[in-house]
């Protein structure tokens, strides 16, 4: 397993993220278990949860996994979605923040996380406040870097402003989706990162299934999240995404490559990408997400699969420029 430095921070992490979004959900503590240890086998070393994925339970069983082992692992979790009924119980606040990561270190049994997730945009609260709380959360030594997900470049790109300005710990890590079919990180989520050497581990590689070869135009399993979640099956609607992912099946069959172990290969070669994130219910299904890490594609292999998909628009107009920066 190849180790890859997390942007500025020096902190080397596996070139692949084991999800824990299973664990105590389609994945039961015995096959939590079993699916953890495979990874360290592995080499992985980089393992992410956050505080809703199964109400707190992902984060308990990682914290029992990860028992005289936590200093040669680096754990991220998240905060911001809601997380019971109470009003307070959700967003980017100085309040939330303080008080789910106090509930999610006690879950994960350690002092510390190394990446803190804000879960997604809080439109209630000023980016001020969240940055400077995810400040004083670093300073007293519960999280080590803040981290972002799910926001759109401008909001990233001000919040590091803002750091930047009361010099407050800022950014180090962001978390968007990235997949062939749903590539709109590419328009400026990703050069962000680049210009401004943020790691990035990126979810979805397998766009929810879609590119596992079991799905296509007028092709459906009978289970699935894609037909049994409404998020995924709204998420994944657009019929186009079925024919590229016919199109990426038989690509994957003409060069007997599993599909998953290809699509998660197409996700890490992106040169902004630090790690995207794997995850499994099962070790048979885990096995050829694992198997990415073996497989480094070329420049030209990378443009072909590319090229199955649709390019995302640009972000600007002027379409007839593309390419003609200099």
């Amino acid at each position: 397993m190849k180790m890859k430095t997390v942007g500025n921070t020096g902190i080397q992490v596996s070139e692949l993220i084991f999800g824990t979004m299973s664990f105590g959900g389609n994945a039961d503590r015995e096959t939590s278990k079993q699916l953890f240890n495979r990874c360290l086998e592995k080499g992985i070393n980089f393992f992410d949860t956050a505080n809703v994925y199964s109400a707190g339970v992902s984060e308990e069983i990682l914290g029992e996994l990860i028992a005289g082992k936590r200093d040669e692992l680096v754990l991220t979790s998240k905060a911001g979605f809601p997380f019971g009924a109470d009003a307070n119980a959700r967003g980017a606040s100085r309040r939330h923040l303080q008080l789910s990561v106090e509930q999610s270190l006690k879950r994960l049994r350690t002092d510390r996380i190394e990446f803190y997730f804000v879960h997604r945009f809080d439109s209630l609260t000023a980016i001020e406040e969240t940055v400077r709380a995810l400040d004083d959360l670093r300073r007293q030594g519960k999280i080590l870097y803040p981290a972002v997900s799910n926001w759109a470049a401008w909001q990233i790109a001000k919040a590091l402003g803002i750091s930047a300005r009361e010099s407050l710990a800022s950014f180090a890590l962001i978390q968007p989706m990235y997949n062939l079919v749903k590539r709109q990180a590419e328009v400026e989520i990703l050069p962000l990162a680049a210009s401004e050497k943020l790691g990035v581990i990126s979810y979805s590689p397998l766009g929810g299934g879609l590119l596992t070869g079991k799905y296509g135009i007028g092709k459906r399993p009978e289970a699935g999240r894609l037909v049994e979640q409404a998020n995924y099956t709204k998420r994944y609607e657009n019929e186009q995404y079925y024919a590229i992912a016919d199109r990426f099946a038989a690509f994957a069959r003409e060069r007997d490559v599993h599909p998953v172990t290809l699509a998660v290969a197409w996700a890490k070669s992106h040169p902004a990408i630090t790690a995207p994130i794997i995850g499994a219910r099962s070790l048979e299904q885990l096995e050829p997400s694992l198997a990415a890490a073996e497989l480094d594609l070329t420049a030209e292999e990378r443009r072909e699969i590319t090229a199955l998909s649709i390019d995302p628009p640009l972000a600007t107009d002027r379409s007839e420029e593309a390419g003609n920066e200099t």
